[in-house]
């Protein structure tokens, strides 16, 4: 999930921050090779003509070391001081440079805020990932908020060349990059940042600083909401486990059990509990939300949008009839997972299948708990067929205290997974995991580091301001490392675990085009409601979450007949970021046409494929998918990725087939015995 959490200092268009990816929203995977208490020592991995050592598992760390954002926390209280000088410094220095505004001037006046903005960030990673931690440690809550206030202030500060950059006609504009040369490299940024942006801009720094305030209250009604969702939404109570236990159901433990536990009992006993006390939280989570969905949509009107919704598509280069589009195939044709539904429910031996049994590993041992080391060295692998670059960065961020590993609800700990970009410092990103050795923590760490690798490639690669890109687009290398992880499975693991594998990757296709879109229709459907009634209560959002969920879910699982307040849990709705998730299904469509090239031809998709990563926004997301891959956002492409899962369905119907047959070396030889390569396999 992409999510702009820092405010946008710079200009309108610029979006920096930080990538967030829920474990609420049902990312699994299954281990490679089985559990692994013991690593092995490092070795040799081969990649055509480059060999590179495998991870050492003595050298992996697993916590944050933040002393290099700030040795201690009064060093970063000063830096705050620091900034707000700066910030009022800028102001005076620049404000009477724009009444008559010059190249040489606007060159200096960018370079000069470029340089905030480095600063900012590192001290807004600080006080995030800090927060994350414990959300309940009372020096990162403040320091969090005297950062967004900051934000405020310096939107504020700065108000006077937010307005002029924006009024500036096409000519003018031709006119200061005619006079100052050194400004030509930033055209991309200005286009992107400020002149597209003419239709939407403030009237004068009145207005801009009353956005500022807006976009002040916004992001803390999102900490508010993510502290509630940590401390009381998924804090459910107890439950007594079959074996007598007292068992906790909480952020993380409710996913571990409906993962691992194979009794249909436990599991029921955990969802019920979970389900009725989301129903409890729906008012006042609803209360949040509502007043969430009023400022969003009165900021995008201040700047003569309709609403919210599309000030988002705008921002993000896309068009409603585009995701309307895309919808509509996930819909029409959602009856593609009925045979993976079918599946499921032979392996469990059910008649039916219930909500509770839909993220039960199908593994021979449901439970089996896979070592991090191991998770770590299984996605090495899958890395053997990349550019050689990919394995330089995953060794650094995994052996150099760049992933924070393990989860502690109990502290505070927030729960999900992300990345945080470190572009301001040329460093590798920050993975934020709560890794419990299920199979799916390994999915979400894959992401992760499909993140991270993107975020350093670019942050090395194109000027800071260029360090950015739309949510979409973002969510790309994340998804296509999962791709990359399951397509190493299959291609190196002995047929159980690749047909165990696969039927797992195939649910994730239904969380990719049905779950993650629905989850946006929601949102848009409720501000609509909240707009026209001044409000919403829990019941009526319960009840739109519900009515939207049956025009994407399997018609085949027995639901429970009250209305749902799953969307109280899910982090991505609060956001600041809006209507993030239908990206994750965008990402996913474009993921998989890249995964077909790269299949085909290896050695030219890695060279456009770095290309594509390492260039940020110097273009935008239309040309950079047009120039290295051909490829256009539009209704063939989402049903192009419908029959890849088509294709994936088949590849594991083939692959069932044999499961009684003699055992293969691997799940490849075994499928190469029915039906030859995966693309070639008949719908």
């Amino acid at each position: 999930m992409r999510q702009k959490l820092t405010k946008e200092l710079i200009a309108p268009g610029k979006l920096k921050g930080l990538i967030t990816l829920g474990i609420i929203l049902f990312f699994t995977v299954f281990s490679i090779y089985g559990a692994s208490a013991k690593a092995e020592n490092s070795s040799e991995i081969t990649n055509g003509g480059y060999t590179f050592e495998e991870l050492n598992p003595d050298d992996v760390t697993t916590k944050w070391d933040d002393s290099y954002l700030f040795s201690t926390r009064e060093d970063a209280l000063k830096e705050l001081g620091s900034l707000k000088k700066r910030s009022e410094e800028i102001n005076e220095t620049f404000r009477p440079e724009f009444e008559e505004l010059s190249g040489s001037a606007l060159l200096d006046y960018i370079e000069t805020e470029k340089e905030f903005s480095r600063s900012f960030d590192v001290l807004h990673i600080y006080a995030y990932t800090g927060l994350s931690k414990n959300v309940n440690d009372q020096f990162f809550s403040s320091l969090l908020a005297d950062t967004q206030d900051l934000a405020t202030e310096h939107g504020k500060a700065v108000a006077f060349a937010t307005v002029k950059l924006t009024s500036i006609s096409t000519e003018e504009w031709e006119q200061f990059f005619s006079e100052e040369p050194g400004l030509e490299e930033y055209r991309p940024y200005f286009e992107a940042s400020y002149i597209r942006f003419a239709e939407h801009r403030p009237e004068d720094e009145g207005q801009a600083a009353y956005l500022e305030d807006i976009g002040n209250q916004r992001m803390k009604l999102q900490t508010e909401a993510l502290s509630k969702i940590t401390n009381n939404v998924t804090k459910a109570g107890n439950i007594t486990l079959e074996s007598g236990e007292e068992y906790a159901v909480n952020s993380q433990s409710f996913y571990t059990l409906l993962s691992m536990d194979p009794s249909r009992t436990n599991r029921e006993k955990c969802y019920e509990l979970r389900f009725y006390h989301l129903i409890n939280e729906s008012d006042s989570m609803a209360s949040l939300y509502s007043e969430k969905a009023r400022l969003d949509d009165l900021a995008a009107k201040e700047l003569n949008y309709t609403d919210s919704y599309e000030s988002c598509l705008y921002r993000l280069y896309l068009t409603d009839s585009q995701v309307d589009e895309m919808n509509s195939v996930f819909k029409e044709r959602k009856d593609i997972f009925e045979g993976y539904n079918d599946f499921r429910k032979t392996k469990l031996e059910l008649e039916t299948l219930k909500p509770y049994d839909l993220l039960l590993e199908l593994t021979e041992e449901p439970g089996e708990e896979y070592a991090y080391v191991a998770a770590l060295k299984g996605i090495q692998k899958s890395y053997a067929g990349m550019d050689p670059r990919f394995n330089d960065i995953f060794m650094e961020m995994a052996t150099e205290n760049f992933i924070d590993v393990y989860p502690d609800p109990e502290n505070g700990k927030q729960p999900g997974g992300y990345c945080y970009e470190l572009c301001a410092l040329h460093a590798p990103a920050l993975i934020f995991m709560n890794y419990n050795g299920m199979i799916s923590d390994q999915k979400t760490l894959t992401h992760e580091l499909g993140h991270g690798i993107h975020f350093y490639l670019m942050g090395n690669s194109v000027d800071y301001l260029y360090c950015s890109g739309p949510t979409y687009e973002m969510e790309v290398p994340s998804t296509f490392n999962e791709e990359l992880f399951v397509d190493d499975v299959v291609e190196n693991s002995d047929r159980d675990t690749a047909v165990a594998v696969l039927s797992q990757h195939i649910g994730e296709y239904q969380n990719y085009f049905a779950f993650q879109p629905m989850i946006t229709e929601f949102e848009h459907k409720a501000h609509q409601l909240c707009a026209e009634n001044g409000s919403a209560s829990g019941a009526e959002l319960n009840d739109l979450w519900t009515e939207l969920y049956k025009e994407y879910r399997s018609d085949s699982v027995e639901y429970y007949t009250e209305d749902s307040a799953e969307w109280t849990s899910i982090n991505h709705i609060y956001l600041t970021n809006n209507y993030y998730t239908f990206n994750y299904a965008v990402s996913k469509a474009i993921t998989l046409a890249l995964f077909k090239q790269y299949s085909e031809d290896p050695e030219a998709f890695n060279g456009n494929y770095v290309a594509y990563l390492s260039a940020g926004s110097t273009m935008t997301p239309e040309e950079k998918l047009k120039k290295y891959f051909g490829i256009e956002i539009n209704r063939q492409l989402f049903e192009d990725a419908m029959d890849v899962v088509e294709l994936r369905i088949r590849q594991l119907e083939e692959l069932d087939k044999g499961m009684n047959e003699p055992k293969f070396e691997s799940s490849v030889e075994s499928l190469n015995i029915y039906s030859g390569s995966f693309w070639n396999l008949p719908l």
